[in-house]
């Protein structure tokens, strides 16, 4: 792939927008191709300061809470009449609509957001000149890294067998809150290990399981107070794979 095509696609890739054929021809064409990389990086780095500074001004749970007594408040004149009966179980079902889309709208975008921003902590690692700060294949290298940086521990898996390498790690954050980022191999397929406490709004309430989104495949689970996230353009089976070797060290 020539360079201004890639780059004439890059948004399209942070975005989540290429298919998934379109979106492994580039993600290998940046793996090899430093401008490309830089250019990567710098647009994943634009797109989470947007993406922080719009939080800061979100809506207060005090100013929610206003909205909906408000909306909710009775009527001051009674009636006893059919059609004000009526007329109340009409606004009660209307409320009740409107408060189901909000919550699950709100939930929805939360999914988006946590995960467009872990496809941006992936493409942030692969594309800069250091994706991991500890450079071991030995899980009994980079574990022990952690101790001191991150506020839990967690186990690592016994790869021998397996056609899985590790790379090595990193402390990342997402939300704020500081997690490990891992990186696998498998083929010439780089995957992101996150792993992260589960006590955050951004991860409690996020749904277990595989999905597909924003170019990659994903999977996500909680064990022992942990949510961990698995990220890469690897298959399917390769995803699921790693993530349940990861259960087993749980």
């Amino acid at each position: 792939m020539a360079c201004d095509q890639g780059r004439s696609k890059l948004d399209a890739y942070l975005d989540g927008e290429l298919d998934p054929a379109e979106a492994n021809v580039l993600g290998k064409h940046l793996q090899g191709c430093a401008a490309c990389s830089a250019d990567a990086l710098g647009r994943v780095q634009m797109k989470r300061s947007v993406q922080m500074a719009g939080k800061r001004y979100a809506a207060s749970a005090e100013l929610r809470n206003r909205i909906a007594k408000s909306v909710a408040a009775k009527p001051r004149r009674e009636s006893r009449g059919l059609w004000w009966t009526l007329g109340v179980a009409v606004v009660s079902v209307l409320i009740l609509s409107v408060a189901m889309n909000f919550y699950l709208g709100r939930d929805s975008a939360r999914r988006r957001r946590v995960y467009s921003e872990l496809a941006d902590l992936h493409v942030a690692a692969l594309a800069s000149a250091t994706p991991v700060d500890v450079i071991s294949t030995d899980r009994h290298t980079v574990k022990p890294w952690f101790q001191g940086k991150i506020p839990f521990s967690f186990n690592l898996p016994e790869l021998q067998g397996t056609e899985f390498t590790l790379l090595g790690g990193r402390v990342t954050y997402l939300a704020q809150t500081p997690g490990a980022h891992l990186i696998y191999q498998v083929r010439k397929h780089e995957v992101s290990v996150f792993i992260f406490q589960d006590r955050g709004e951004e991860t409690a309430s996020l749904p277990s399981g595989a999905v597909h989104a924003v170019s990659f495949n994903m999977d996500s689970w909680t064990q022992n107070g942990l949510r961990y996230f698995v990220v890469g353009d690897a298959g399917a089976n390769d995803i699921q794979a790693l993530s349940r070797l990861l259960r087993d060290a749980g």
